[in-house]
C-alpha cells in the first residue's frame, strides 16, 4: 500500500471513533491483513461517518475504497451513498447512485428514505420518490416496510393524499397492511390530513399493536382535537398493559387542552410524576403548555423551576405562556435570562417576545428585539417579521412597521393581514385598501382575517361603501359565510357613520347569544355619539340578559345616559352594578419615557412623582379653558 492510503488509517478512523467514545486502539485500515476485516472495518467507519454528518471524512473513505479495489462490493457501496444522503450531499449520491451496476432494496430504501426526510428545504423535487419507487419495481426489485414508511413519508411532505391512498392499495395487495411500522405510518398519514375514519380503520385492522402504533393513534385524535377519543385509547392502551411514554403524555396533555379541563390534565401530572416521565424535558414542557393555556400561571413556572434540564423548547414554551398571559415584562425577564444561559432563541421564541413587547406598548424594547434579529439572521422568517408588524403597529410606529412589512420579499397571507391591520389600528384606511388590492394582484388569496381587517379600516375611515364593497366580496366571490366578528364590523361600519337602524337590522337577525357583548357594546357606543337613546336602552338590556355580572356594561349604558342628562337612568344603571358585580377593577393607562413604562389610575397618587404631575395637570387644564375661550 502507498503512503496516501495509509493517510487515512490511524488518524481519520481513530478521530471518528474517538467521537464515539471508542475506548481501544484501532490499527490502520491498511494494516489489516484479513480482507474480511479490512472490509468490515470500512464499513463501521463509513457507518461512523453517516451518524455524525462526517461528509469530510466519508469523503476521503470513498475515494480510498475506490483505490483498493472495493467499489464493486454492494454492501460498502450503500454505505458510502448512505453517507451522502445523511449529510444531504444529494448530487453526490444520485451521482453514485447512478453508477451503481447492481442495486437492492437497502440501496432504493438509502435513496427513497433519504429524499423524503429532507422535506422542503433542500430544493429536492419529492416527487423522485414515486419515481425511484416505480423504478425499483421496474427491476424486479421487492420493496419491504422501509421503503413504504419513506413513501408515506413522502406523501404528507408533498400534500398527496391521492397518492397515499393508492400506496395503501399497493399495501393491502402485499399483505403489508397488517405491519405495525407501516400501519403507524399510515395512521400517521391520514392523522395529518385530518382523515380519522380512514386511521381508525387502519388502527383497528391491526391484531397486535405495539407503543408506537398506540401513541400514533392517540396523537391522531389529538392533532385532529377529539380529546375524548384520544383518552379513550389510552384506557384501551393501559387494559392491553403498555403503560405509555413520553409522546404518550404529551399528545394526552394537549388533548387536555383542547378539551379545556385543566382538572384532568392535573390528574395526567400526577401519573407523570409517579413515573418520573417529569424530568423529561418534552413532557415539562407539554405541562407548561397546558397550564399556561389554562391561566395557571403560577403552576406552570412550578414545573419549570423543577426542570433539572431545559432546551429552547422549554424556555420558548414559558416565555409564550406569559406573552399569552399578558404579562410582557415577565416574558422579557425570561427572554434575557435564556439568553445569559447561553440558549439561542428560535424563530418562535422571538415572534412570542416580539408580541409580548407589542403589548407592553415599549418602543424600545421592541427595538432591541429587532436588532437581534437582524443581528442573527431572524429577519428571513416570516413569522418574525409578521411579529414585528404588529408590535410597532400597538407601539404606535407605524412607519417601522411599514419598514418592516417592505422588507419582505415574498409576504405571506399573515404579513400581509398584518400590515393591513396596522394601517386599520391607525385609522388608515386607504392605505389599508391599496394595500388588500396589492396582495389580490401578487395573488394571495385573502382569507377570513384579512377581509376582517380590510372591514374594519373601512368602518375606522368611515368608508361605507367600500366596506359593502368588500363584505360582499368575501361572501360571494370567495364564498366565506361570515362569522360574529364580521357582523360586528358591519354593525360598527354602519354605526360609525349614523345608520344606526341598519345596523339595528343585522342586529335583530343575529340571536342575543351569538351577538356576544362587544357587538351590543360598539352599537351602544354609536347611539351615544348620534343620540338615539330608544335603541340605547334597547342594547343595554338585552346587555344585561347576556352578561348581568359585567360591571363593564353597566359602566357604558351609564356613560350613554349621563351624557344625555337623563340621571334617573344613570342611577338605576349604577344600582344594578352594585347589586349584581363585584368591585369594579379600574382601568389604566401608561405613557413609555426613556424605556420604563408608567402606569396610571384614576385618582392615583401611587407614583413618586405624582405631585409633579398634578401640579402639570392643573396647569394643562388651564391652559385648555385660556384656549376655549379664545375660541
Amino acid at each position: 500500500m502507498n503512503k496516501s492510503t495509509a493517510h487515512l488509517g490511524k488518524s481519520t478512523f481513530l478521530a471518528l471513533t474517538g467521537q464515539c467514545k471508542a475506548s481501544k486502539e484501532i490499527p490502520e485500515l491498511t494494516q489489516l491483513s484479513n480482507l474480511y476485516l479490512r472490509k468490515s472495518a470500512y464499513s463501521n467507519a463509513l457507518k461512523i461517518s453517516a451518524q455524525l454528518r462526517h461528509i469530510f471524512s466519508g469523503k476521503q473513505l470513498h475515494s480510498h475504497v475506490i483505490k483498493l479495489g472495493y467499489c464493486n462490493i454492494l454492501s460498502i457501496e450503500n454505505q458510502i451513498l448512505n453517507v451522502y444522503v445523511k449529510c444531504k450531499e444529494f448530487q453526490d449520491a444520485f451521482q453514485l447512485f447512478g453508477t451503481m451496476p447492481v442495486r437492492n432494496v437497502v440501496t432504493w430504501n438509502t435513496v427513497i428514505c433519504g429524499v423524503a426526510n429532507c422535506g422542503q428545504n433542500y430544493n429536492i423535487d419529492l416527487h423522485l420518490v414515486f419515481i425511484y419507487f416505480r423504478r425499483m419495481l421496474e427491476g424486479m426489485v421487492n420493496p419491504n416496510y422501509i421503503t413504504f414508511t419513506g413513501l408515506l413519508r413522502a406523501c404528507v411532505e408533498q400534500n398527496e393524499i391521492d397518492m397515499g391512498k393508492q400506496i395503501h392499495c399497493f399495501l393491502v395487495k402485499l399483505s403489508f397492511d397488517l405491519n405495525t411500522i407501516v400501519g403507524s405510518a399510515l395512521v400517521d398519514l391520514y392523522a395529518k390530513f385530518g382523515l380519522v375514519e380512514y386511521a381508525r380503520s387502519v388502527f383497528y385492522e391491526i391484531q397486535t399493536k405495539d407503543l408506537v402504533l398506540w401513541n400514533v393513534m392517540i396523537s391522531c385524535y389529538s392533532l385532529n382535537s377529539l380529546a375524548k377519543e384520544a383518552f379513550k385509547v389510552f384506557k384501551l392502551m393501559q387494559l392491553e398493559g403498555i403503560k405509555g411514554d413520553d409522546f404518550t403524555f404529551t399528545s394526552l396533555l394537549s388533548s387536555c387542552t383542547t378539551l379545556g379541563s385543566c382538572e384532568l390534565g392535573e390528574q395526567f401530572h400526577s401519573i407523570i410524576i409517579k413515573r418520573a416521565l417529569d424530568l423529561d424535558i418534552f413532557v415539562a414542557s407539554a405541562l407548561i403548555d397546558m397550564y399556561t393555556k389554562h391561566d395557571y400561571i403560577e403552576y406552570a413556572h412550578e414545573v419549570f423551576d423543577k426542570m433539572s434540564i431545559r432546551n429552547v423548547v422549554s424556555w420558548t414554551t414559558i416565555i409564550v405562556g406569559y406573552g399569552r398571559n399578558g404579562d410582557g415584562k415577565k416574558a422579557m425577564k425570561l427572554f434575557n435570562e435564556m439568553l445569559q444561559e447561553g440558549f439561542k432563541p428560535d424563530e418562535l421564541t422571538l415572534a412570542s417576545i416580539t408580541s409580548s413587547s407589542g403589548s407592553l406598548s415599549s418602543t424600545a424594547e421592541v427595538i432591541q428585539v429587532h436588532s437581534y434579529i437582524i443581528k442573527y439572521g431572524f429577519q428571513a422568517h416570516l413569522s418574525t417579521v409578521n411579529s414585528l408588524v404588529t408590535a410597532y403597529s400597538k407601539c404606535g410606529s407605524i412607519s417601522n412597521a411599514s419598514q418592516c412589512f417592505s422588507s419582505v420579499l415574498e409576504p405571506d397571507i399573515v404579513t400581509w393581514t398584518s400590515i393591513i391591520g396596522a394601517y386599520a389600528f391607525h385609522g388608515l384606511a386607504k392605505e389599508a385598501i391599496e394595500c388588500f388590492q396589492e396582495m389580490l394582484i401578487s395573488g394571495v388569496r385573502p382569507d377570513r382575517i384579512a377581509f376582517l381587517s380590510i372591514i374594519t379600516a373601512c368602518s375606522h375611515g368611515g368608508l361605507i361603501k367600500e366596506g359593502l364593497y368588500y363584505f360582499n366580496l368575501m361572501t360571494c366571490e370567495y364564498k366565506f359565510v361570515p362569522d360574529l366578528e364580521h357582523y360586528t364590523c358591519l354593525i360598527d361600519l354602519f354605526a360609525r357613520a349614523g345608520l344606526l337602524d341598519e345596523a339595528f337590522y343585522i342586529l335583530s337577525l343575529l340571536h342575543i347569544e351569538e351577538v356576544g357583548s362587544k357587538t351590543l357594546g360598539a352599537f351602544i357606543g354609536a347611539c351615544k355619539v348620534y343620540g338615539n337613546v330608544e335603541l340605547a336602552s334597547w342594547a343595554g338590556e338585552k346587555l344585561f340578559l347576556l352578561e348581568p355580572t359585567r360591571h363593564v356594561n353597566y359602566t357604558l349604558l351609564s356613560n350613554m345616559y349621563a351624557s344625555f342628562g337623563n340621571w334617573v337612568e344613570v342611577a338605576r344603571a349604577r344600582r344594578m352594578m352594585r347589586e349584581r358585580c363585584n368591585l369594579k377593577v379600574p382601568g389604566c393607562s401608561w405613557m413609555e419615557i426613556a424605556g420604563e413604562v408608567h402606569s396610571f389610575v384614576s385618582s392615583d397618587r401611587s407614583h413618586p412623582q405624582d405631585f409633579e404631575l398634578y401640579a402639570m395637570v392643573v396647569i394643562l387644564v388651564k391652559v385648555m379653558k385660556e384656549e376655549e375661550l379664545m375660541c
